[in-house]
C-alpha cells in the first residue's frame, strides 16, 4: 500500500509525495504521519492511500503516525481538493485554513488544559474530624477540586492511607454556563416560513426579512428538528460583536451542545471547541467564516446569517467565498443550507429571482411591531445653518432620549479622531513612510497612527517641509465624535465600539454587556455596531456621513451603503418602544439613500441591477482579480504587464480584459491589478493555472482572486 502525502516545505506546498506504508502501520486518508524527506524527518498528511505504484523508483517509508486517529475526514479531504481546484491555492494552504493552530504540521504542540480532581478510592475509617470532614464533602459529588478543600494536612494523609486519589483531567477553557431560554413560539408569519424551508425539497433558501423580523426564532426550530434526527448544524455569523449575543441565545436554548468558533478566541480555546467537535460532545456550531470547516461528519443544516457580509469572503489564500463552501457542504451531505439577511447581496437576490434558490420573505417585524421611521438631513443645509457635525435634528432627538433614560447608537463608519493632518501653509498633509496613505490622529495619546502597517509617531509641532506651527486637522472619526457629544450634553455616557477599544480579549463582550445593563446612554461606533445587535432600550440611532462609502471606486458602494444603513436602523424600537433614525447626508437623494427611508429593498435591487447589467457587473459576470505584489515598482510593473499579454493572446473577446491598474503602496509593497470579467471559468482556470504555477517561487508574489470584495 502507498500513500500521497503533503508537508509543510514552502517549495513543495503544492506537490503530493508517494511514500510506502509499513505492514505494522495502520495509515489511514486524514493521517498525520512523520516521514523521512532528504536528510530531514518532517511531518505530513495523508490525501489519497493507493493499492499500487507504477513509476520504477524506490520509495522511502513512512516512519509513524502522529496521532491514534486520524484529524481530517473524508469530507475535509475532499475540501482540500476543491480549494486547491477552485481558487488555485496548495495543499497547505488548504489544509492550514480548516485546522486548528495546535494541528499544523510542523509543530506537535499538545496544547490541552487540565485540572486536579481528588476522587475516593477506599472507603476506610479514620482518625480524625479534618478527614471526616473532606470525606462529607463527597456526599454529593463524584469529585473534589483542589479549591474546595482548606485542610492541605488532612488530605494529604487520605492520599497517603489510599483513601483519595488524585486525578489529573482534561478542561476546556471556555465558559458554558449560559442562563436558559426558553423556545418562543413562532408568529404565523414566521411558522409558514419554518414549514416551507422544512417540507421543501429544495436545497439552498434564500430568507429575506426586515430587521426585527424574528430570523433567529426560525433559526432555531429548525436547528432542533435537525438535532431530533441526530444530525449536525452549522451557523455562520460575521461579525464576533453579532456573535457574542447570538451565542448567549444559542446557548441558552441549546446548553453544552453548542461550540463557538471566532477569531477573538485564544488558540487554546479554539483547539479544546475544534476537540469537542472532532468528539461529537456538540452537534451544533455558531461562529465566523472558518466555522464552515468544522470537522461535522453528518450535517443537516447550514444557516449563513446576514450572508451578504463581506467578512464571508476570505482575503489570504485560499481565497474562498464561504456560501461556495456551504454549497459544497450540503452537497455533500445532502442536507439545506439558509441563507438569511435584511439586505441580501444582489447575486443572492438575483439567484432566487430566477429560482437557483428558494426565495422566502418576512415583509414585517414580529408581532406587527413598527419599522422606525427615518429621516434623512441634508447637511448642506445644517451647514448653512451653522450646524457642524451633529444635526440639529439630532440634537433635539438625543436630548429627548437622554431625558427619557433611553438609549442610543451612533454610527460614523471611521475610527480615530481626524482622517489626515494638513499644514495649512504649504498644503502638506502628513502621510505614513511605509504606504501611500495619510496617517490618522488620535487625540486620545496625542499621535498619529496608519490603519494599514500600523507606523505610529507622536504628533508633531511643525510641519516637516515648511516647518510651519499651523496644522491643521482635518476629517472626524468615532473619538472626535465623542468629543463633541461630551461638550454638547452634560454628563452623558460614551462607550465607544471601534478596532481601538476592542483590541482585547473579550472587549467585545464586556461593551455590550455594560450598554445592555444601561452603564451608557450612547454605543457609539463604526460599522461593528451596525448588524445583530439588539438592545431593548434602544430607540434612537443616529448616522453620520452616512454617504462616505458611496465615494469609494467599486462597484458595490451603492450595495454596501444600502445594506449598512439599513442595518443599523434596524437597531432602533426592536420592543416596546418605537425607534427613530435620523441619517445624516451631503448626498440626500442618492437612491442607496433615499430608498433606506421605507427600508424598500425592493426598489433598491431594481434600480441596482439595472445598472449592473448596463455596466456589465455581477450578477451578469463574474470576475477575478489578478494581482501582482512586489517592494520594486519596476519589476511589479513588468510583471503585471507580461500576464496581460499572456490573457490577451489566450482568451477570445468574451472575456473581457481590464487594466492593468496600480495600487497604493501599501507597507512599502507596490501593488497592480487586472482583472477579468467572464461567463465560463473553465478557459479563464486553463490560463490562470499555466500563470500560477509561473509564480510560485517567484520574487514577486501573484495573487488570484475570484469574485473579489473590492476591485
Amino acid at each position: 500500500m502507498y500513500a500521497d502525502v503533503i508537508m509543510e516545505i514552502n517549495v513543495f506546498k503544492n506537490k503530493t509525495f508517494t511514500y510506502k506504508i509499513p505492514s505494522n502501520i495502520k495509515v489511514e486518508i486524514g493521517s498525520r504521519v512523520h516521514i523521512p524527506f532528504g536528510s530531514k524527518k518532517v511531518n505530513g498528511i495523508v490525501l489519497n492511500i493507493k493499492d499500487d505504484y507504477k513509476d520504477n523508483i524506490q520509495l522511502k517509508e513512512i516512519i509513524s503516525l502522529i496521532d491514534d486517529k486520524p484529524i481530517l475526514n473524508k469530507e475535509q479531504i475532499y475540501l482540500i481538493k476543491f480549494l486547491r481546484d477552485n481558487y488555485l491555492c496548495t495543499y497547505l494552504d488548504a489544509y492550514k485554513v480548516m485546522m486548528p493552530t495546535q494541528l499544523k504540521l510542523s509543530k506537535n504542540i499538545n496544547n490541552i488544559k487540565t485540572e486536579k480532581k481528588y476522587y475516593i478510592k477506599n472507603i476506610k475509617e479514620v482518625n480524625t474530624k479534618a478527614e471526616q470532614n473532606i470525606l462529607n464533602l463527597f456526599k454529593d459529588k463524584d469529585y473534589l477540586k483542589p479549591s474546595e478543600i482548606s485542610n492541605k494536612k488532612a488530605l494529604k494523609i487520605l492520599l497517603e492511607k489510599d483513601i483519595l486519589f488524585i486525578k489529573e483531567e482534561e478542561k476546556y477553557r471556555l465558559n458554558n454556563n449560559f442562563e436558559i431560554i426558553e423556545k418562543i413560539k413562532l408568529t404565523k408569519e414566521q411558522q409558514k416560513i419554518y414549514e416551507e424551508i422544512n417540507y421543501s425539497k429544495d436545497s439552498i433558501f434564500l430568507l429575506r426579512g426586515v430587521t426585527g423580523s424574528g430570523k433567529t426564532e426560525i433559526y432555531m426550530d429548525l436547528i432542533e428538528d435537525v438535532l431530533k434526527e441526530n444530525k449536525e448544524v452549522i451557523v455562520l455569523v460575521p461579525e464576533i460583536s453579532i456573535t457574542t449575543q447570538l451565542v448567549s441565545r444559542f446557548k441558552g436554548r441549546f446548553q453544552d451542545k453548542v461550540a463557538l468558533f471566532h477569531s477573538g478566541l485564544s488558540a487554546g480555546e479554539r483547539y479544546d471547541e475544534w476537540r469537542k467537535i472532532k468528539r461529537k460532545e456538540v452537534s451544533i456550531v455558531v461562529g465566523a467564516r472558518s466555522a464552515i470547516f468544522s470537522p461535522f461528519t453528518n450535517i443537516g443544516l447550514i444557516i449563513m446569517d446576514e450572508e451578504n457580509d463581506e467578512s464571508y469572503k476570505q482575503e489570504n489564500n485560499p481565497r474562498y467565498n464561504t456560501i461556495d463552501v456551504a454549497i459544497e457542504r450540503i452537497k455533500y451531505n445532502n442536507a439545506k443550507l439558509l441563507l438569511g439577511s435584511a439586505t441580501p447581496s444582489l447575486e443572492s437576490y438575483a439567484r432566487a429571482k430566477v429560482n437557483r434558490y428558494h426565495l422566502l420573505e418576512l415583509e414585517t417585524r414580529v408581532n406587527n411591531k413598527k419599522l422606525p421611521k427615518v429621516e434623512i438631513i441634508d447637511m448642506k443645509t445644517e451647514m448653512k445653518k451653522g450646524n457642524s457635525i451633529i444635526s440639529s435634528v439630532s440634537k433635539n432627538y438625543i436630548l429627548d432620549r437622554l431625558n427619557k433614560k433611553e438609549q442610543i447608537m451612533i454610527l460614523i463608519n471611521r475610527r480615530g479622531y481626524s482622517n489626515y493632518v494638513i499644514c495649512s501653509e504649504c498644503g502638506e498633509v502628513i502621510k505614513c513612510p511605509n504606504c501611500d496613505i495619510s496617517l490618522t490622529y488620535h487625540k486620545n495619546n496625542n499621535s498619529l497612527k496608519c490603519h494599514y502597517c500600523n507606523f505610529q509617531i507622536n504628533m508633531p509641532n511643525n510641519c516637516k517641509k515648511c516647518n510651519s506651527k499651523y496644522l491643521s486637522l482635518k476629517g472626524k472619526g468615532t473619538e472626535k465624535i465623542e468629543e463633541v457629544l461630551h461638550s454638547i450634553f452634560k454628563d452623558i455616557r460614551v462607550i465607544r465600539m471601534d478596532s481601538d477599544t476592542t483590541s482585547k480579549k473579550s472587549s467585545h463582550e464586556k461593551i455590550i454587556k455594560d450598554f445592555n445593563d444601561y452603564k451608557y446612554d450612547v454605543l457609539l461606533g463604526t460599522q461593528m455596531i451596525a448588524k445583530g445587535l439588539d438592545f431593548a432600550n434602544v430607540t434612537l440611532v443616529v448616522v453620520i456621513d452616512a454617504d462616505s462609502s458611496l465615494y469609494i471606486s467599486d462597484y458595490r458602494s451603492s450595495e454596501r451603503t444600502f445594506s449598512l444603513l439599513t442595518q443599523v436602523s434596524g437597531r432602533a424600537g426592536r420592543h416596546d418602544k418605537e425607534g427613530n433614525i435620523v441619517i445624516q447626508t451631503f448626498n440626500p437623494n442618492h437612491y442607496a439613500i433615499k430608498l433606506v427611508e421605507n427600508h424598500d429593498y425592493v426598489n433598491f435591487y431594481n434600480n441596482e441591477i439595472t445598472i449592473r447589467k448596463r455596466l456589465y457587473y455581477p450578477p451578469f459576470c463574474f470576475i477575478v482579480a489578478i494581482r501582482i505584489l512586489s517592494n520594486d515598482f519596476e519589476k511589479g510593473s513588468r510583471e503585471i504587464n507580461k500576464i496581460n499579454n499572456i490573457l490577451k493572446s489566450k482568451l477570445d473577446e468574451k472575456n473581457k480584459i481590464l487594466g492593468p491598474t496600480i495600487f497604493p503602496k501599501i507597507n512599502n509593497i507596490y501593488g497592480f491589478q487586472t482583472i477579468i470579467k467572464y461567463k465560463n471559468k473553465e478557459p479563464i482556470m486553463k490560463v490562470l493555472e499555466e500563470i500560477d504555477l509561473h509564480y510560485i517561487n517567484s520574487e514577486v508574489k501573484l495573487e488570484i482572486d475570484f469574485n473579489p470584495n473590492r476591485l
